[in-house]
């Protein structure tokens, strides 16, 4: 990428030639513009991106501490706000993306209002949500830009030429707030042509990673939930195929393919899948169907029946016309989905599971790669899951095993409040805090993500607030706990002028205008009391 100096030069050299008609232009304003919106494009992010996580996917696969982590979005603003507090507290944005939740489209930006997670919101929300996202992302770098350029013109007033070289040097090695975004696709949004026109849609809006579930898309549930059904192979890796067209005809050659399975909670399916031969695909998936052996001579009207080894058998079928599953047949079918999909185009995997538990997960992955040896996971951190009593059932059942007195515990009872400076307490947040490296150690887990989390801090933060300023404390419930914290904290938005672009207006208004500008960043400023 050109240095400040060199786009500085390029646009005076452009303004040279246009001669006196462009005297006006200022070819280092020019240049501070340009590199203020470094991705001119939804593709040019798609494109960018996806060589990040391609990069980081092959720095995992050399060292599994090397794995990566994101949190979910509703909002432009909350996505900007988490980079922007990573780059605060951690220097760099490295190895941390977004993730864009089906499940935060359908529950807050429906036009219908709240919806459960059965991709019932319209489909134009998704790619309009990753729209924003990286609109609120390019302004994160303006502004921060903004300001070095600010510091950069005090520097040179005040004859400072070493803090000045300094700035320039920062300006030159600016750590963009673009990051890859993981977006959920939930199953399609109907047939596989619905889902190459969407997954476009999602691309040139700047997606380089598109998640795919292998649930029926009509009947598509929360992977969490109950009553999920999912479909033959063949039907999925239609969709995978329709994904990796739309990547390749928008010249997205590096876009990642995360195919979810959720068979390991579901007991249904729609279809009995079509096979030609023994053991080919379809008739994979449908072993495991729960049938009973049937007499021909018992057949009923309307019964649905297949052949295996010699014998007549009859699928379970439900009142709802679908069918049903050997139960305990789960695992094999995750990793039969795992192994299919990688074989045939996904390039990183997503298993649902109903509790985070890392033999569990290894136990899976490990089967899977028996055959692709590679093979990693996107994995749901989900706040679908109660993390403390969870942990703490494992560390009991642990102890139990081990012959360690457990005596002093009621297993049922263990989220009580009662627990929480307990020795099994202790060492179950250990494990809660180690879960990321030690799942990506021994599970294969390449990325993780919570789904949900701005949904439950917004809620939380807004009891908090609610109960405050309505309460007996009256506007100091405000200040105590938003904004003292928020001061002492260095949140940027504490000055949320600045953060809504006022400064990056006035910028503007001297390069269009010069000594003419009416800026609003003058002394009468209240957002001067924050320093």
């Amino acid at each position: 990428m050109a240095t400040y100096q060199q786009t500085t030069d390029s646009f005076a050299k452009l303004c040279d030639a246009q001669g006196s008609t462009w005297d006006a232009i200022n070819p280092e304003y020019a240049a501070r513009m340009a590199l203020q919106n470094r991705f001119r494009t939804g593709l040019d992010i798609a494109r960018y991106t996806a060589d990040i996580m391609r990069k980081d996917m092959a720095d995992y696969d050399a060292d599994t501490a090397s794995y990566t982590q994101s949190l979910g979005c509703w909002h432009g603003f909350i996505g900007q706000q988490k980079l922007i507090a990573i780059k605060k507290h951690l220097g760099t944005t490295n190895k941390r993306y977004l993730y864009l939740s089906g499940w935060m489209i359908a529950a807050l930006r429906s036009e219908f209002g709240p919806l459960p997670d059965q991709s019932m919101h319209e489909k134009t929300s998704v790619p309009g949500l990753i729209e924003e996202l990286y609109t609120f992302l390019r302004q994160a770098d303006a502004r921060e830009m903004g300001g070095l350029f600010r510091a950069l013109d005090d520097a040179r007033e005040a004859g400072d030429e070493v803090k000045a070289k300094d700035l320039q040097n920062q300006i030159d090695n600016f750590q963009t707030h673009v990051v890859p975004i993981i977006a959920d696709i939930d199953a399609g949004f109907g047939n596989a042509e619905a889902t190459y026109l969407l997954a476009k849609k999602m691309i040139e809006a700047g997606a380089c990673a598109i998640q795919i579930e292998n649930q029926v898309s009509d009947e598509k549930q929360c992977g969490h939930q109950d009553g999920k059904v999912t479909v033959p192979h063949e039907d999925f890796l239609a969709k995978i195929r329709a994904v990796r067209y739309a990547f390749l005809e928008l010249g997205v050659e590096n876009g990642v393919i995360v195919a979810r399975t959720d068979s390991l909670g579901a007991g249904l399916t729609k279809q009995i899948a079509v096979t030609h031969e023994p053991g080919d695909l379809g008739d994979q998936y449908n072993s495991f169907l729960d049938c009973d052996e049937v007499d021909a001579a018992s057949i009923g009207n309307g019964e649905v029946l297949i052949s295996r080894d010699g014998k007549l058998l009859r699928p379970k079928r439900l009142p709802s016309n679908l069918f049903q599953f050997r139960k305990g047949s789960g695992e094999d079918r995750v990793v039969l989905d795992c192994i299919t999909s990688l074989q045939n185009g996904a390039d990183l995997l997503w298993i649902e599971t109903e509790k985070p538990h890392v033999g569990q997960i290894a136990a899976m992955v490990n089967r899977i790669r028996e055959t692709v040896p590679n093979a990693k996971l996107v994995y749901n951190n989900s706040p679908s899951f109660n993390w403390t009593l969870n942990f703490r059932q494992q560390v009991f059942d642990a102890w139990s095993e081990e012959g360690k007195d457990v005596s002093a515990y009621d297993r049922d009872k263990l989220m009580s409040e009662e627990y929480d400076s307990s020795e099994l307490a202790v060492v179950a947040d250990e494990k809660i805090r180690t879960f990321q490296a030690d799942a990506s150690r021994e599970a294969g887990i390449f990325h993780h993500l919570i789904t949900l989390p701005t949904y439950h801090t917004a809620a939380l933060s807004t009891d908090n607030l609610a109960k405050e300023y309505f309460g007996d404390q009256g506007m100091l419930g405000y200040v105590a706990g938003v904004q003292r914290k928020e001061i002492r904290q260095g949140i940027a938005c504490v000055k949320h002028q600045n953060m809504a672009g006022s400064d990056m207006g006035d910028d503007h208004k001297e390069y269009f205008a010069g000594e003419a500008a009416l800026k609003a960043a003058g002394k009468d400023n209240t957002m001067n009391q924050f320093g």
